[in-house]
């Protein structure tokens, strides 16, 4: 053979070796990929959905909470239908399956252990909710007091749900769930020999959906509210799944030592606490009123999974698996037992020390310690970060044999191009939300979740990934290795992080353990490599440091996976005039950051880094694909994923001061839930012909000129649409003002008595003439020193409970020149006529609808006043 075959033949083999080693380089690549892919759906999903499994009525142990005979409970509760605070359904039917349940439990329970009270009331009262009153009366609570026996004790503690229903709904999860497992929390206490020291008040509470009426009412109004010390308020924003602890004390941290002591399945974020109480999510709960009117700690826990049933006739308890009440009784019983037991309920002012920092990992373990001890953390930890960063590049310059400052020059170089990566990742994800809903393309993950890692989760990847891989690609610095280059890098994205910690924690923002944790698990690998020769031994470090963001990305990805299973389905309730895209890319990133910050230079160790950037590129572009030109793009399903439809069919009257009718107009008023608006609507059998904005309305009239519900009414008034009808709306009821007397009181006050009746909803509407101010009346004298701000009007939201009787009330007016003989103010009466009859043109109406649509509608009357 001569030298030229030879020459053939090692050629041949070299490439050979060549295709077989890039070959290898790109399975390497590709597994290394699916290996964070895997650890996602392997272990963070199942752990994220994992519940206990249900105990039956079999089950000889009456020491522990029994989900079958809660569920048999539920399924009662739930099935007498729509509960709404005037109803029967609320007011009768769900009173006495309580009580009857109660009476039970009183008679089965150890006599010889236990006092059981048991405490039907009303309670009326009003109180002020952002920008009106809310006005309640005859609303029920039904309210049970367990006690040792023979107990002198005035330390109780106070357990919290609400049975009444939004309208339309069986209201299974929210909170029929946690109604009966207070039932069943009680029965077992009841029936068991474990001892409690403190006595126990379970407050079932009627109103909790119309504004948070009824715990009101508790709090500020019955004998044993004030001896109650502390409660665990038990509420839902979905249907099924775990409980989530949201919000804890405040400044008690010891609550959340008890919940970390006590709680079977932990579930909770200090995340959640900051976002929930920022106005983020359009949600209240009772632990407000608590806080509010009695300065009573307590931890807030609801159900969250699966909030598109929230609110809706799909609530039911079909939706709900049996093991979630498992999970949520185990927790809660244990809960109450263990505070129940509490010396820090004796005194607790005596423990007001601060706020606390709470996390699970995985639902596996749970990690709490007090905001002062989070500072000292996130400091060390940050400085930690700094000085081994440090060292780091002390040590590149002695074993490369360059100076220090060589070095420094390249990492300054290195954190600029890491900021801009940093910035890329979160940016990135928020731009194309953005500017998908420029286009009219919002919510298109909405029932196809999976396309958040298409919309969002990749684009992070590539800001996160891109400026690096151009970086590596142009560098041309042989004074320093590649692998110092690649650890360089990494040095960056922990001074990032590092400076991002300290900056949070000055701020008191106690979500900041959440950039601690890969920062920890950074710094411990870190030290180990620079401990051994792996620091300096080409990509011996890499093992380590993967190993050590195994746990960051399981927690990061855990942790952004709950606020987008959150938060998702509150982007079709939380109003037109929020881009809810937003918070769901910003969460996808800020997950993606977390997770992969540290791992994501890593592909420059591969021989064509840019193809992984060209595969997410891709991925991206058809998700974009698929979201804005497939089904799979369209946001609602029917029953599992719909879109919410508010309207009211109205009818309105505008009376002069003559009592002369000068205005007599019908339609439907409809409330955009969400960003697509009637959008979706289009190309359905619904006529949604001559709808325009009642902007020029409001310009014009008193709120206006419409019966607005409630504050949601309100504060989305401008972007509330009309649509006339022809054929007058015909309410199945009235509402009647009847004005008793106008009195003059003296030259500059005159003085105006009502007598008001109407359906269970009614709302109350004033505005005075330039040169007339409302001096007195029966409602809160407050509101009339701090009015509304312009162009809004006096606003009294009343509700009725078991008490429909007429409502009297005055208003006292003052004029300057004592001109009474002329308007003095306006007056407007809303009726809400909610699960009542509608009209032949109205039932039509709602028959139009597509399956996707969930209807909140009814007939609704204004009429306004001049006096």
């Amino acid at each position: 053979m001569d030298d030229t075959e030879n020459l053939i033949e090692e050629e041949s083999k070299n490439s050979t070796v060549n295709n077989g080693n890039k070959i290898l380089s790109r399975l390497f690549a590709t597994l290394s990929v699916l290996f964070w892919v895997i650890l996602f759906f392997a272990v963070v999903i199942p752990l994220f959905y994992r519940l206990p499994k249900a105990k039956m009525m079999e089950d000889s142990d009456k020491n522990v909470f029994i989900a079958e005979r809660a569920y048999k409970d539920l399924y009662s509760l739930s099935n007498i239908g729509t509960k709404l605070v005037g109803s029967k359904e609320n007011e009768i039917d769900a009173v006495e399956f309580l009580l009857k349940q109660l009476n039970q439990i009183k008679e089965d329970s150890l006599k010889e252990y236990y006092d059981i009270e048991i405490d039907s009331s009303q309670a009326s009262g009003q109180y002020l909710r952002g920008n009106l009153i809310m006005l309640y009366k005859g609303v029920q609570n039904i309210v049970v007091k367990i006690s040792p026996k023979n107990s002198t004790s005035e330390t109780f503690l106070l357990v919290n749900s609400h049975f009444d229903s939004k309208p339309f709904t069986s209201s299974a999860g929210d909170a029929g769930f946690m109604i009966v497992t207070m039932l069943e929390v009680l029965r077992v206490i009841a029936t068991s020999k474990q001892p409690i020291v403190h006595p126990v008040v379970f407050l079932f509470n009627g109103a909790e959906e119309s504004g948070l009426l009824a715990s009101h009412g508790f709090i500020t109004t019955h004998k044993w509210a004030p001896y109650c010390k502390a409660v665990i308020n038990l509420d839902a924003a979905g249907s099924g799944g775990r409980d989530i602890l949201f919000q804890s004390g405040p400044n008690h941290t010891w609550l959340v030592d008890y919940y970390k002591k006590y709680i079977k399945h932990p579930f909770a974020t200090t995340m959640g606490e900051e976002i929930f109480q920022s106005g983020i999510m359009p949600s209240d709960t009772d632990f407000r009123q608590f806080k509010t009117y009695a300065n009573i700690p307590g931890l807030d826990m609801a159900q969250c999974f699966n909030g598109y049933v929230y609110h809706t006739k799909y609530d039911t308890i079909d939706v709900i698996p049996i093991e979630s009440l498992q999970n949520t009784g185990d927790n809660i019983l244990s809960l109450v037992r263990g505070l129940a037991n509490a010396t820090e309920l004796y005194d607790t002012s005596a423990y007001k020390t601060g706020h606390a920092v709470f996390f699970d990992f995985l639902g596996l373990y749970f990690f709490h310690y007090s905001e002062a001890t989070g500072e000292y953390l996130n400091f060390g930890i940050a400085e930690a970060a700094l000085v081994l960063v440090f060292i780091s590049i002390w040590r590149m310059s002695d074993v490369s044999q360059v100076t220090i400052c060589h070095v420094i020059r390249w990492f300054i170089l290195v954190i600029i191009i890491q900021i801009i990566a940093f910035a890329l990742g979160l940016a990135l994800p928020i731009v194309v939300a953005y500017l998908m809903d420029s286009v009219g393309l919002s919510l298109t993950y909405y029932s196809t979740p999976l396309l958040v890692v298409g919309l969002y989760v990749c684009p992070s990847l590539i800001g996160l990934s891109l400026p690096t891989t151009i970086y590596y690609t142009l560098q041309r610095n042989k004074k320093l290795s590649t692998p110092y280059h690649l650890q360089l890098t990494l040095h960056g994205q922990a001074v990032i992080l590092a400076l991002l910690t300290i900056s949070l924690t000055v701020l008191g923002i106690r979500s900041s353990y959440i950039l601690m944790i890969p920062l920890i698990f950074y710094v411990a690998s870190l030290t180990l490599n620079l401990l051994t020769p792996m620091h300096d031994k080409g990509y011996s470090w890499v093992a380590l440091l993967k190993i050590s963001q195994i746990i960051p990305a399981l927690y990061s990805s855990y942790i952004a996976y709950l606020f987008i299973v959150v938060l998702t389905p509150m982007g079709a309730r939380a109003g037109s005039d929020s881009n809810r895209d937003l918070y769901i890319a910003a969460m996808s990133a800020m997950g993606t950051v977390l997770s992969f910050g540290f791992l994501v230079p890593l592909i420059n160790i591969f021989r064509r880094p840019s193809l992984v950037v060209y595969a997410l590129l891709a991925t991206t572009v058809l998700s974009v694909f698929l979201a804005s030109s497939t089904q799979l793009g369209f946001p609602y399903r029917p029953r599992t994923s719909g879109q919410r439809v508010a309207y009211l069919h109205v009818r309105n009257k505008f009376y002069e001061y003559d009592g002369s009718l000068s205005k007599d107009e019908s339609g439907y008023l409809f409330l955009y839930q969400d960003r697509r608006k009637e959008t979706v609507l289009e190309g359905t059998n619904v006529n949604l012909t001559g709808l325009v904005s009642i902007k020029s309305n409001c310009e014009k009239y008193m709120m206006c000129g419409m019966p607005l519900y409630d504050s949601r009414y309100v504060q989305q008034r401008l972007d509330t649409k009309w649509m006339p009808r022809s054929i007058p709306v015909t309410p199945p009821g009235s509402t009647k003002l009847e004005l008793f007397s106008k009195t003059i009181i003296n030259s500059t006050t005159c003085r105006f008595e009502y007598n008001l009746t109407g359906p269970p909803q009614m709302s109350l509407f004033f505005e005075a003439y330039e040169d007339v101010t409302i001096t007195n009346w029966s409602f809160l004298e407050s509101y009339l020193n701090n009015p509304p701000a312009h162009p809004l009007a006096y606003h009294i939201l009343i509700n009725q409970g078991i008490d429909s009787s007429p409502m009297n009330f005055f208003v006292e007016t003052s004029k300057h020149n004592g001109d009474f003989g002329v308007p003095l103010f306006q007056l407007g009466v809303s009726g809400h006529f909610i699960g009542d009859d509608l009209d032949e043109e109205s039932t039509d109406m709602r028959t139009k609808f597509p399956a996707f649509a969930i209807q909140a509608d009814w007939p609704a009357s204004y009429e306004r006043y001049k006096f």
